[in-house]
Order: C-alpha cells, then sequence, then structure tokens
C-alpha cells in the first residue's frame, strides 16, 4: 500500500471595510474580517486620516492561501490602509498563492493605499491583483513593492512565478492597466535590458484630475533608481527598480513628500512603517 500525500492545511480569509464621514470627520461603518486577515486601528497621528492596519495574523503566505481586501471609502472620506510590516510569500509545494484587492473611492473621496514590501522567497508562487474603482472627484495614492527573495540572507528568486496586475477604472470606465509576469528560471531577472539583476521592484501611482500637473514633483522624487510618467490622463506613476533597500529607501522618502504636496497631511510616514 502506498501512503496518500498529505493535504496541507490553507488559508482562506479576507476582509471587507467601509469608511465614511459621520459629524464632519471619517468614521468606521462597516467592518468585517476572516482569519488569518485581521484590521487594527492604531492611533492616528495628528492631522493625518484614520489608518487601518492590514494584519496577517499567519506572518505570511504560503501555495494554495487566498486572501482578499475589499475597501470602501465614501463620498468626501479620507482614509489610510496599510500593513505593519513587509508580507512574506513562502516557498511553495506547486499551488499558488492567490491575493486580491478592490478598492472603491466615492466623490470627493480619498484613499491612501500604503501596503510595505512583498518578500518573495525563493520557489514562491503568486498571482496578485489590485482592482480600483474611482469616482469623479476621488483621488488616490497607492503604492506596491516587490522583493525578489531574502536579501538579508543573500537568497535570490531564482525558481518561482509572478503575476501581479492591475486595474484602475474611473466612473466605470476602464483607465490604465498593467500587469507583470514572471515564471522563473527566467531570463528576463537577470537580463540587463529586463530586471537586469535587481532585487526590489516598487510602483507609487497617484489617480486624480490633477494627476498630470503633479508630474514634475514626481521626477524630483525618482531619484536615479525610478522614473516617473503620465501612462494616461488622471495617472500619474513612478517605479524603482535596484537592490532591495535602496529601492525601500526611495519609496518611503516619496511617500511623505507626496502625502504633502496632494493631500495637505504631515510630510511623513505612516507610524506603522517606521516602527
Amino acid at each position: 500500500m502506498t501512503a496518500e500525500a498529505p493535504r496541507h492545511q490553507r488559508a482562506d480569509g479576507g476582509v471587507e471595510i467601509v469608511f465614511g464621514v459621520a459629524r464632519g470627520r471619517t468614521v468606521l461603518r462597516h467592518l468585517y474580517q476572516s482569519s488569518p486577515m485581521r484590521v487594527l486601528f492604531p492611533d492616528a497621528e495628528p492631522g493625518t486620516p484614520i489608518t487601518g492596519a492590514l494584519v496577517n495574523t499567519a506572518g505570511g503566505l504560503a501555495g494554495g492561501d487566498m486572501v482578499r481586501v475589499q475597501a470602501r471609502v465614501e463620498e468626501g472620506a479620507t482614509a489610510t490602509l496599510c500593513t505593519p510590516a513587509a508580507e512574506k510569500l513562502y516557498r511553495s509545494l506547486g499551488p499558488e498563492t492567490r491575493i486580491g484587492t478592490a478598492l472603491h473611492v466615492g466623490p470627493g473621496a480619498v484613499l491612501e493605499w500604503l501596503p510595505q514590501e512583498t518578500i518573495l522567497f525563493d520557489r514562491a508562487r503568486l498571482r496578485r491583483r489590485l482592482d480600483v474603482e474611482l469616482s469623479p472627484g476621488a483621488r488616490l495614492l497607492a503604492t506596491e513593492m516587490l522583493v525578489f527573495g531574502r536579501a538579508a540572507r543573500g537568497e535570490r528568486f531564482r525558481e518561482g512565478f509572478l503575476h501581479d496586475a492591475w486595474r484602475l477604472r474611473v466612473n466605470g470606465r476602464l483607465r490604465w492597466a498593467d500587469a507583470l509576469r514572471i515564471e522563473v528560471p527566467d531570463e528576463a531577472l537577470e537580463d540587463r535590458f529586463g530586471f537586469a539583476g535587481a532585487g526590489g521592484f516598487a510602483t507609487l501611482l497617484y489617480a486624480g484630475a490633477d494627476a498630470a500637473e503633479r508630474l514634475p514633483v514626481l521626477r524630483d522624487l525618482a531619484g536615479p533608481l525610478g522614473a516617473a510618467t503620465v501612462p494616461r490622463e488622471g495617472v500619474a506613476l513612478i517605479r524603482w527598480l535596484g537592490p532591495a533597500m535602496p529601492v525601500r529607501a526611495a519609496l518611503a522618502a516619496a511617500i511623505p513628500a507626496l502625502r504633502a504636496a496632494l493631500f495637505g497631511l504631515p510630510p511623513a510616514l505612516p507610524r506603522l512603517w517606521t516602527t
């Protein structure tokens, strides 16, 4: 007799969160959470929006795990969603890890989507999608960063799979779409016309009616590892590519400057990025 292959327990959970306005300030209207995901609400620093901290209580995600995040910011509200630490994608035994995020920003509302980096362990397999719906007058500042392997241990992402897709709609119409697919071994990670052996890759996107006017500021913030552009009307972005720590440092320097320039917030990172 042959023993059956072991069946591993997989995570399948997520969060639903809604922010609205009551008595002139942004408040939490709805929260649903399912393990391994939780949302915590640390006290906001003076002059900063209400902040939801997305916490993975498992400490990381493995092959076969599924996570869904749905967030809505109602008309006139302002909110920040971030994470207290990097998300770790462990080596997979075959199945993909799936992460789906859907953000809806109501008329005149502002959302900051500022998670910390995602670390792809060697042999991780990740399929991730971010869908954003903006209403007229809504604004969004969103960031994502990928680290190809555990840099502190000298590990490289040499085998595995990644499919990372963004979809941005304004008033129901597709405004910007982007996707990154890597299946390694893949020459693109090492090719000088691809990722050139980079350890980190980060994207910062601003969506708003004044996006084109903000391009000079974004170019100043891009630095030697980055470049800024306006790919479509109402969308401006910076992308950085290089060693993981300098890329993170460049992203961490750009966020405070843009929070101040775009939204009149204090020029600081969310506290969870530094504690």
